[in-house]
C-alpha cells in the first residue's frame, strides 16, 4: 500500500505540473486560459491527491505492512477469500437485464420502469435466496 500512495503522489505532482504548464501554454499562445482543459487536469490532481491521502491514512491505520510491499512474501499471502461465488447462476443476468428495463424506462417511457422495478425486486430476491431451494439448498 505504500507503493500505490507514493504513485499516487507522483501523479499529483505530475497532474499539477501539467495543468500549469497547460495554462501558461494558452496564456502564451491565446492570452488567455484555456479553462476546460486546465480544470480538468487540476481536477485530475486533486483526484490523485485524495486517493494518496485517502491510502495514507488506510495504511497508517493498518499498523503494518501489506504481502504486496514484502520483498519476502509469496503470492499465496495476499491471496485472501473472496466469498463463494455461484458459476452457474443466471440471477446476476436477470438483473442486469431488468436493470436494463429501468434505465430504458427512464429515457423512453416512465410506464417500462414499473415493469423493470417489479423485476429487479425478483431478480434480487431470486439472487439472494438461490442457495435455499433447489438442487444447490443448504
Amino acid at each position: 500500500m505504500r507503493t500505490n500512495t507514493v504513485v499516487f503522489w507522483v501523479l499529483f505532482v505530475f497532474f499539477g505540473v501539467v495543468s500549469t504548464g497547460y495554462a501558461i501554454w494558452g496564456i502564451i499562445d491565446t492570452g488567455y486560459i484555456e479553462w476546460a482543459g486546465t480544470v480538468a487536469l487540476a481536477l485530475c490532481a486533486v483526484l490523485g491527491a485524495f486517493i494518496a491521502f485517502y491510502l495514507g491514512r488506510v495504511h497508517r491505520a493498518q499498523g503494518g505492512e501489506l504481502p504486496e510491499d514484502r520483498r519476502d512474501a509469496n503470492i499465496d499471502d495476499g491471496d485472501p477469500e473472496l466469498g463463494h461465488f455461484s458459476p452457474w447462476s443466471w440471477w446476476p443476468v436477470t438483473l442486469a437485464g431488468s436493470l436494463a428495463l429501468v434505465f430504458l424506462g427512464i429515457a423512453v417511457g416512465f410506464w417500462i420502469s414499473f415493469i423493470g422495478i417489479a423485476l429487479v425486486a425478483v431478480s434480487i430476491v431470486g439472487w439472494t435466496f438461490e442457495y435455499y431451494r433447489g438442487n444447490f439448498a443448504r
